[in-house]
């Protein structure tokens, strides 16, 4: 199993980043705010990437950009 990926930003919490990935109209942006909510709610990334349909790598990548 991969490694834990943690989100080092704090201005949104999960909850605030699923808000506003209802109302962003690229699915794919939602699609990215949805996974980093659910790594921000405690969710493993192997459960997270999946349920947002994408892989644990992909996943890693967007927490590096989203904390940058």
């Amino acid at each position: 199993m991969g490694a834990a990926v943690g989100i080092t930003r704090v201005d949104l919490t999960a909850s605030e980043l699923r808000k506003a990935a209802q109302r962003e109209k690229d699915s794919s942006a939602a699609r990215r705010m949805l996974a980093l909510a659910l790594v921000l709610a405690g969710t493993d990334r192997r459960t997270a990437a999946e349920s947002c349909g994408m892989d644990r790598q992909t996943l890693r990548d967007w927490v590096h950009r989203y904390n940058a």
